[in-house]
């Protein structure tokens, strides 16, 4: 492995070990995976494509919409990796299915 975080590197090359160095997500982007058996393909310090670009896999929660103070304390066991196109797509599609509520929004002129 070519590039990691200078902090938490133990931790890091745990997780990323665990994962076999391939982002762990199985659908939760909205992307089905089909070329990687259900699982996305993206490997860290691999390219996407020719012409593409470098994958740097993130060590964070299972859950996409975790906050970073609530990750920072998760150990190794509570992470996955992601890469940066899943983890984006699964914190979308968790948000748009969280229930809204009416403090949530308000009329045009704040009343």
């Amino acid at each position: 492995m070519k590039s990691q975080p200078i902090v938490g590197a133990a931790l890091f090359n745990t997780m990323m070990e665990a994962a076999g160095h391939r982002c762990q997500c199985e659908g939760e982007c909205g992307n089905p995976h089909v070329k990687g058996d259900g699982r996305c393909q993206h490997e860290h310090d691999h390219y996407t494509s020719k012409h593409g670009r470098r994958v740097r896999l993130v060590a964070a929660p299972t859950d996409p919409l975790a906050t970073d103070v609530a990750a920072a304390r998760l150990p190794a066991s509570a992470l996955r990796a992601w890469c940066p196109d899943c983890h984006a797509g699964a914190a979308r599609l968790a948000r748009k299915q969280l229930p809204v509520t009416s403090t949530d929004q308000c009329d045009l002129f704040g009343v």
